[in-house]
């Protein structure tokens, strides 16, 4: 009877002998907050990533490579194994060893030497004054002026322009009886001048072809570094009382280091190519520079003997010696530059 009347006195001690607080969350279980709760939870599959997820980026970079190996790699393989043999344009599959003999041949060859030093003058005529008024004309479209856009597009049109109508253009300039540079010297009292039989002043014409064509890229590229400079630099040194020209030598030039390095590598890569401003500007001299090779480059030479005189294996051996000189100027330079690094931080 007493158990009857009183059922919860047996209970109770079941609830206080249990080793944890009682409490339920929904449906009746231990609530989440409880010791032991997250050790009953269920282990979640950790995440399988899709196998075509994981080769999509190779798959996206593929056909560059690809390319890039057809186009570029292949290529100069395929040049530097021709350059290793004697062989001629009218059988080309008749290759016979011959080792670096194409290479000292060029040692002793008058003609490659005068390319060479044309090359080299040509390229400094060229790159110097095309840098020079690229960062002038950058500078002045870096100014707020009315029609920005209007200059840009000018300086860019010489760029856009064909290589064979701006030559042809130039060679009509030039030229000894009836060319307008001729006329504005006589206008000056000056004698006429061969452009294109004068030593000099072939390179001189060709090299201002190079300018001309040149100088609005090079502005265009300055120009998009020099919005980079932060112009609190500018009010910074207004306020020291710097002038625009102490300004511009000390904080936009170095502001554009990288942008200059860049111009001047791809110029000196270009002037050592060059190839379509000589060989149209002499008319009627092909690929021999002028009458006496005053202006023959590299790259005519190259042409030359490829397929004119149809020794592809002298023309490899070329080839590859425009990228040796390019390989040993650009480590002089590297060597140099880490000489002063040195010295500088020695002092």
């Amino acid at each position: 009877m007493a158990d009857l009347e009183n059922p919860t006195q047996d209970a109770a001690p079941a609830v206080r002998d249990h080793p944890y607080p009682v409490a339920h969350g929904e449906g009746g279980g231990p609530h989440p907050s409880t010791p032991g709760a997250h050790t009953r939870r269920t282990p979640t599959r950790a995440r399988r990533t899709p196998v075509g997820s994981r080769w999509a980026p190779y798959a996206l970079v593929a056909p560059f490579f690809l390319f890039f190996g057809a186009f570029g790699v292949f290529p100069l393989l395929a040049t530097a194994w021709t350059s290793l043999h004697r062989v001629e344009l009218t059988a080309p599959a008749e290759a016979e060893w011959v080792g670096l003999h194409n290479y000292a041949r060029l040692l002793d060859d008058a003609f490659f030497w005068n390319a060479l030093v044309n090359t080299v003058v040509i390229g400094v005529l060229s790159t110097v004054p095309q840098l020079l008024l690229a960062l002038g004309v950058a500078h002045l479209l870096d100014v707020r002026l009315r029609g920005r856009g209007i200059f840009r597009v000018v300086a860019l049109a010489p760029y856009a322009t064909s290589v064979a109508a701006a030559t042809l253009v130039f060679a009509l300039f030039y030229g000894r009886d009836h060319g307008m540079a001729n006329w504005a010297l006589g206008a000056a009292g000056l004698p006429p001048v061969d452009w294109q039989n004068g030593p000099w002043a072939s390179k001189l014409a060709v090299s201002s072809i190079v300018v001309w064509r040149w100088t609005g890229y090079n502005a265009l590229i300055y120009l998009a570094a020099m919005q980079t400079v932060p112009r609190e630099l500018y009010e910074a040194a207004a306020l020291d009382g710097a002038s625009r020209w102490r300004q511009f030598l000390h904080v936009t030039l170095p502001g554009i280091r990288p942008a200059i390095a860049f111009t001047v590598l791809v110029s000196t890569i270009g002037a050592t190519q060059l190839f379509g401003e000589p060989l149209l500007f002499g008319s009627g001299a092909g690929a021999s520079g002028g009458a006496d090779h005053q202006f023959q480059t590299l790259g005519l030479y190259l042409y030359e003997q490829g397929w004119v005189n149809l020794h592809l294996g002298r023309a490899a051996a070329i080839a590859w010696a425009m990228l040796l000189v390019l390989v040993v100027l650009f480590g002089a330079v590297r060597l140099l530059r880490a000489g002063l690094t040195r010295t500088k931080r020695a002092s």
